[in-house]
């Protein structure tokens, strides 16, 4: 590829915009579309081209796909003006790092194959200001060759870039880690709920456990929202369930028995029915005070959550 290539993204939500502005910041020339326009805007204003359609984007080198379901990315990739839809142009690589199943990963990989284009599925791992910080990684899974040629790329957008096989593989890598993220999250509401009850302030007893072996980079992360209630979304409820859904289908079809998960798939469904659905999926941490009687006021303490930021 040449230093100056053009990279096309399509997908301007919260996690779409902190990805393409990396890219924006580095040596290619960045398009961009979204949806709504006025979301592509504020990356217009950063240096991105700003186009109407994902069709605008056929004649880039590369293009990246940051979108929240199988529906909307089977329509930028092959809908009437989808990245495909001409068939005077189409990009060499397209990359998408949504989170979709894998069924719809095959529908795109196809058609990518008929135009003569690799497909890259490449789920991400973060929320917007993991990425800001440097820390998102990113499984990968297609051609060998495919990833080699992207890859300084992908390695603008984090730190972790982990090439993992052929096919739909990254898919499963994704839904495994954002299953293992709702089991993880559910424990930590279940012992902090527990502690409070016996007395222990929840930032004494969150210190002590991030401070210890059991302690990670994310229960440090996730450390303010509990003890501060601050349930601004980084990734909410219903994304969670979704994720949920499409693990426990792939367990079904792998015959893989998964009762802790199965648990926490109707823990997170309560949540979603509970009215649960524009917050953070920290807000596991209320609803397991709800059902143990207890209610939760937040500490108002400052605290570092790893990731340079308090």
């Amino acid at each position: 590829m040449t230093e100056r290539q053009r990279v096309g993204w399509i997908g301007c939500g919260r996690m779409g915009s902190a990805m393409a502005k990396r890219l924006i910041a580095g040596p290619s020339e960045v398009l961009v579309t979204n949806r709504t326009r006025a979301k592509a805007e504020a990356l217009g204003e950063l240096g991105a081209d700003v186009v109407d359609h994902p069709i605008d984007l056929a004649d880039c080198d590369v293009v990246f796909v940051m979108v929240s379901a199988d529906p909307q990315l089977l329509e930028v990739m092959s809908g009437p003006l989808g990245v495909l839809a001409t068939e005077s142009a189409a990009p060499r690589i397209i990359i998408d790092c949504s989170t979709v199943s894998t069924g719809a990963s095959a529908h795109a990989r196809e058609a990518c194959a008929k135009r003569g284009v690799e497909f890259l599925a490449a789920p991400v791992s973060g929320n917007p200001k993991v990425v800001a910080s440097g820390k998102l990684t990113l499984a990968v899974s297609g051609s060998r060759e495919a990833f080699d040629e992207v890859r300084p790329l992908l390695d603008q957008l984090g730190h972790g870039v982990t090439y993992v096989g052929k096919g739909e593989v990254a898919r499963l890598v994704k839904i495994c880690h954002n299953m293992f993220l709702g089991v993880v999250t559910q424990a930590m509401a279940e012992i902090t709920v527990l502690a409070e009850r016996g007395g222990i302030e929840r930032s004494a007893f969150l210190e002590f456990l991030n401070d210890s072996v059991m302690g990670s980079t994310f229960t440090r992360y996730k450390t303010p929202a509990f003890v501060n209630l601050d349930f601004k979304p980084t990734f909410t409820p219903e994304l969670l369930q979704k994720d949920f859904d499409l693990g426990m289908a792939e367990a079904k079809n792998l015959s893989v028995p998964m009762p802790l998960a199965e648990l926490c798939t109707e823990i997170v469904a309560s949540t979603v029915s509970a009215g649960h659905v524009d917050e953070d999926f920290a807000v596991l941490l209320l609803e397991e005070a709800r059902r143990a009687g207890l209610t939760l006021e937040s500490e108002n303490k400052v605290i570092d959550d790893g990731l340079g930021g308090k």
